[in-house]
Order: structure tokens, then C-alpha cells, then sequence
């Protein structure tokens, strides 16, 4: 099994825990402004850097209706005439919003580990190993992942927002690496949901190990493991 197969639970375990335990406090927040959550919300580590690209849009939204109304009707986003994206003060506020609470849910969830697991203490040179990931994924990543990269960060930003934040961005380099697989492969989205497990789906699988494993090339060995062990130990 390639790396990049076996860390990418353990990434999405790490990051969904943390959104999970958000989740309550962004929809009271986003509640009391009387908009719901949207992309702003999904995707708050790439659009607080920068407006994000039509393709990168339909990328990230291709799982789902792609409908953007929601967030153009209560007046998140505006779109430009070249189909770019920008937030408006009331989406940055709630994006800005997103990350903090993330951040904090985060804190609080790997601040209640078990005893014998190094819990907080491993998240600044977590963040370390994932944003030098980052980095290096800009040369192999679609267009979904380099909107998101590099994510955007405070000045002050604490190791668990860092964290979170970044691990937001590096699910796009594998997400960008399955689309090309089954668009390679000649599937469309409805294709690639029905396709049973066997040598076709096998092949997507590998296909998309190949295309994301290049961004962690960049860690030695002893790193990777590090990476994963760390990323492992954090309650999520």
C-alpha cells in the first residue's frame, strides 16, 4: 500500500473530528446572522487567501448539486465576470469564523487525550511536516488543491488552527488525484459512485495513489512515520 493511501484516513479522521466538534457552535453563529453554512464554510483555508476559480469550484463541488444560489442570494460571495469568486465582508466573516471555531474544537478535543498519547505537544511540528507537504504538493496538485495552497493563516494563528487548517488543504491534493483517476479512466461522476469493488475500481485506486503520492515525497522516511504516528495519536 502506498503512503499516501494509508495516512489519508487518518487525515480525514483528525480534520472531520475537529469540524464535527465545531459544527454546534458554527451553526449558531451562522444562525444568528440568518445565513447557512456554504463554501465559505468548506473551503475557509483557500478562500480567506484568495477569490477561487470557476474550475476549482466545480472540482471541489462536483460530489454535489454545484449550486452556488445559496450563498449569492444571503449575500456570501459575489462572482466575477470571469466566473471567480470572491467573498463578501459578511462570507469572510464567517469563513474567518469557520477557522477559529475549528481551531478551538481541535484544541479542545486533542487537550482530552488519553495520558500516554502526546496530544498537543506533537502540533507544532505536526504543522511543520504537513505545510513542508504542502508545499512541495503546488508542483503535482489540480486545480482544487492550489486554490486552497498555501492556506491562509493569522499573524497569530495558535499550532491547532495552523493544523487544521493546513490538513483542510492537503485533502484537496488526493481529491484532485481521484477525479483525474476516474476522468482518466473514461467515468463520470455517477460512474465512479456505481463502480463495484474490482479490477476497474482497483485501478482508479492505484491511479490515484501515483498522482498524490509525489507530495510527500518531500519527508524522508523517518518523517512519514513521524507524520502518521503523530497525526494517529491526536483524538479525533
Amino acid at each position: 500500500m502506498s503512503y499516501a493511501r494509508l495516512i489519508r484516513p487518518v487525515i480525514d479522521r483528525v480534520y472531520a473530528g475537529a469540524r464535527f466538534a465545531a459544527r454546534p457552535r458554527m451553526v449558531e453563529f451562522y444562525a444568528a446572522r440568518g445565513v447557512d453554512l456554504g463554501y465559505e464554510n468548506s473551503f475557509f483555508s483557500g478562500v480567506l487567501a484568495r477569490p477561487m476559480p470557476a474550475d476549482a469550484l466545480a472540482d471541489a463541488l462536483v460530489y454535489t448539486s454545484g449550486s452556488m444560489d445559496a450563498e449569492l442570494a444571503q449575500g456570501v460571495t459575489t462572482v466575477d465576470a470571469r466566473d471567480t469568486w470572491h467573498l463578501t465582508e459578511l462570507g469572510r466573516e464567517l469563513a474567518l469564523f469557520a477557522q477559529r471555531a475549528t481551531a478551538e474544537a481541535a484544541e479542545e478535543l486533542w487537550s482530552g487525550r488519553p495520558g500516554l498519547l502526546p496530544g498537543p505537544a506533537s502540533v507544532p511540528r505536526l504543522a511543520e511536516l504537513v505545510g513542508r507537504v504542502l508545499e512541495h504538493g503546488l508542483a503535482t496538485g489540480g486545480p482544487a488543491f492550489r486554490a486552497m495552497t498555501p492556506p491562509y493563516e493569522p499573524a497569530d494563528a495558535s499550532p491547532a488552527m495552523r493544523l487544521v487548517t493546513r490538513l483542510g488543504s492537503l485533502r484537496h491534493h488526493r481529491a484532485d488525484a481521484h477525479r483525474a483517476a476516474w476522468r482518466a479512466a473514461g467515468l463520470t461522476v455517477d460512474g465512479i459512485r456505481a463502480l463495484p469493488d474490482g479490477p476497474q475500481r482497483a485501478a482508479v485506486e492505484a491511479e490515484t495513489d501515483r498522482l498524490d503520492e509525489p507530495a510527500y515525497a518531500v519527508l524522508g522516511e523517518a518523517e512519514r512515520w513521524e507524520l502518521l504516528a503523530g497525526l494517529g495519536a491526536l483524538p479525533g
